[in-house]
């Protein structure tokens, strides 16, 4: 494997890119209740993609699953059931804070928890404490904490400065304290993801050697990982979506029956989640069924959005294997690029339209360091594959 901490920035930029507009899709679906085009993204970010992309790029993957230690697989699954709950929360948090605010809080927290926790569990933190290149890295987890911050401060300074309307012109139920809180649990429960991919290791070094017995290339071979983290993720995703179309009578939008419009919850205006939907009332009367073309293009926008959201770990899963033995930090360029794009993607959406300079500031002042961070985080991993360099000529 080549070391090259540059094009592994690069990869987590392209991953963040991914992950920051892959809910933008979803503005196009008409009549469709967030869990109908949920499950229907989530099928092709969480099982298709992943089985599809890993069957071409690695080699006799599912013999590669079959060889993985059953703990391996095990914990995989189940961390990627618990980042599940995190990815029903988030847009949640996005539905009352907005892109721009919603984003960096939840993935700030997961930044944090998933760049840390990996290395205490594995017990190599320590070693990371002592080299120069380790504590350039946790600055560059700190720098990123502080572009996090910046961002926060903004948002509830955009709180106090707008009024009720302007708030709503652009995220149409703004509410700062109820989104933070959910928020707060997202973040947290969205760090997850990272400690499947820890678990998950064992079968990447499986399919490394199996790419390389077969003169592939061995930046695949976390990919049959993903197939197994986002197994996980999938089965809460489906087990709450299954649940909304039973309760809401809503499974018929997908043979064409539309959403009344009193409860649909699309991302026309507004990210929806399905943990405070309004339960949905019968009709007393028939509604006309949903023009093919439409039906079609809701299939489309879904499906478009699902396999964006997944090339974000497709990326990812490149990037981390240029970042050398320090990979950890992956972590942290991942959720930076995310936040970095997110609020790009705020700013264009005029999220921030009607502010004071000084909220205009703290926006600007959260991007440079958001940006910085990855900078920081790049050249502690030059450094840590410069060290190791110097270490084996001395030896």
């Amino acid at each position: 494997m080549q070391f090259n901490p540059l094009m592994g920035v690069f990869y987590h930029w392209l991953g963040g890119l991914a992950s920051a507009s892959c809910y933008l899709p979803f503005r196009g679906i008409k009549r469709w209740s967030w869990e109908t085009y949920w499950l229907v993204q989530g099928t092709f970010s969480w099982i298709l993609a992943p089985i599809i992309i890993a069957s071409l790029l690695v080699p006799h993957v599912y013999s590669v699953l079959h060889a993985a230690p059953s703990s391996s697989l095990f914990f995989a699954y189940f961390w990627g059931c618990l980042w599940g709950i995190g990815g029903l929360t988030c847009g949640l948090s996005i539905r009352y804070l907005g892109f721009a605010l919603g984003y960096p809080i939840v993935l700030g927290l997961c930044t944090v928890f998933g760049t840390i926790m990996p290395p205490v569990f594995s017990g190599t933190m320590s070693a990371i404490l002592r080299e120069n290149s380790g504590h350039v890295i946790l600055l560059g987890l700190a720098v990123c904490v502080l572009g996090i911050l910046f961002s926060g401060f903004a948002g509830r300074s955009k709180e106090n400065e707008l009024t009720e309307s302007q708030k709503q012109e652009t995220v149409q139920e703004f509410q700062y304290g109820k989104g933070l809180a959910v928020a707060v649990l997202s973040g947290i429960m969205s760090a997850c993801f990272a400690y499947g991919l820890a678990a998950g290791k064992p079968i990447g070094e499986i399919a490394k050697a199996q790419l390389l017995a077969n003169g592939g290339s061995d930046i695949w071979q976390n990919l049959p990982v993903l197939i197994v983290v986002m197994l996980g993720g999938f089965s809460t995703n489906f087990i709450w979506c299954a649940i909304l179309l039973i309760r809401n009578r809503s499974a018929g939008q997908y043979l064409g029956t539309p959403a009344r419009e009193s409860g649909q919850n699309l991302l026309k205006a507004k990210l929806s989640t399905p943990l405070i939907d309004e339960l949905a009332h019968p009709d007393d009367h028939p509604r006309p069924r949903l023009a093919s073309r439409i039906m079609s293009l809701n299939y489309a926008f879904a499906a478009l959005a699902g396999v964006t959201w997944y090339f974000q770990f497709f990326f990812y899963s490149m990037g981390q294997t240029k970042m050398g033995k320090y990979d950890f930090s992956s972590w942290t360029l991942h959720m930076a690029s995310i936040m970095i794009f997110a609020t790009i993607i705020g700013i264009f959406l005029k999220e921030w339209r009607g502010t004071s300079p000084r909220t205009r500031g703290l926006v600007a002042g959260g991007l440079f360091f958001l940006v910085l961070s990855t900078v920081v985080v790049g050249y502690g991993n030059y450094m840590k594959g410069h060290e190791d360099s110097v270490s084996a000529t001395n030896r």
